[in-house]
């Protein structure tokens, strides 16, 4: 399927609109959403009344449809048929991208089988959002919400812990509380943020250890986005290098680069590898 974006005339062509809105400030929405939004001739909302505040806010008057997880089976039909009449339909969750933990992919799908263009309009996303001041790795895995069940949740961390990237969640609070100490168990030794309110009045950033996590005296409204570092290389602790690995280094001095020497010699050390080089290169000096 070939996707084709506006025409020069700024008409926007029939076919499905995924529309990212602010996950808190109403001012977070770009230009082109706001286009497309009031040129859709129906939007499918997650709760009309959520979206109605945004929307009577930029004065988009388009028709609205109630999509949520409850009702979006039963709806296919009915919106496949309004975009194959050459109409232009938006879909928008309460908040952020939608599909991301929000309602959409079964209607994607759907337009996906029926050869219908889909349309990607971008913007906020509560994901990218908390990465972003993180400071962890920008390789992250993105998990979504806690699973309701503890079995479930404890045979999905005994396998998220062996990725080597930060990873992020969706949590109410009170699930957080009641999280915790899984948390502390499972990802021992590692950074973790926590966000809540992001881009509102009341927004709120925890940075800590995971080891020194607590839970919150009251449960705070809202939900929360917790990003979780990638595992923490520990420090080398020797500073001394043995006698083995001098005469080690010193026979493959000759033959291999210093670089060479150090990755090789640190991998079975606790010596440094700053340690490590300056050794090497005391070496070739002296030839």
């Amino acid at each position: 399927m070939i996707l084709h974006s506006e025409n020069k005339n700024n008409k926007v062509r029939n076919g499905l609109y995924i529309v990212s809105t602010p996950i808190g400030n109403l001012d977070d929405i770009t230009l082109r959403a706001i286009d497309v939004l009031k040129k859709s001739d129906y939007i499918l909302c997650e709760d009309t009344r959520t979206s109605k505040k945004l929307l009577n806010r930029y004065k988009i008057n388009s028709k609205l449809i109630s999509n949520h997880k409850f009702n979006e089976k039963s709806n296919i039909s009915k919106i496949i048929e309004i975009i194959k009449l050459d109409q232009v339909v938006s879909l928008i969750s309460d908040a952020g991208t939608p599909a991301i933990s929000d309602p959409g992919a079964i209607l994607i799908n759907e337009c996906v089988k029926n050869n219908i263009n889909i349309y990607p309009i971008s913007g906020a996303s509560a994901v990218s959002t908390a990465v972003s001041i993180s400071g962890f790795d920008e390789k992250y895995f993105f998990y979504g919400f806690f699973p309701e069940k503890n079995n479930r949740l404890k045979k999905d961390f005994e396998y998220l812990i062996n990725f080597d990237c930060c990873i992020v969640f969706f949590i109410s609070p009170k699930k957080f509380n009641k999280s915790v100490e899984k948390i502390k168990k499972y990802f021992s030794g590692r950074k973790i943020l926590i966000c809540r309110e992001m881009t509102k009045f009341f927004e709120e950033y925890i940075r800590t250890n995971v080891d020194d996590l607590k839970p919150f005296k009251s449960d705070p409204k809202g939900e929360l986005t917790i990003v979780i570092s990638e595992k923490l290389k520990e420090k080398k602790n020797s500073i001394i290098l043995k006698e083995s690995d001098k005469k080690i280094i010193q026979k493959m001095i000759k033959k291999m680069s210093i670089k060479d020497i150090t990755d090789l010699i640190s991998q079975n050390t606790n010596v440094s590898k700053n340690e490590i080089y300056k050794y090497c290169l005391k070496l070739k000096n002296e030839k």
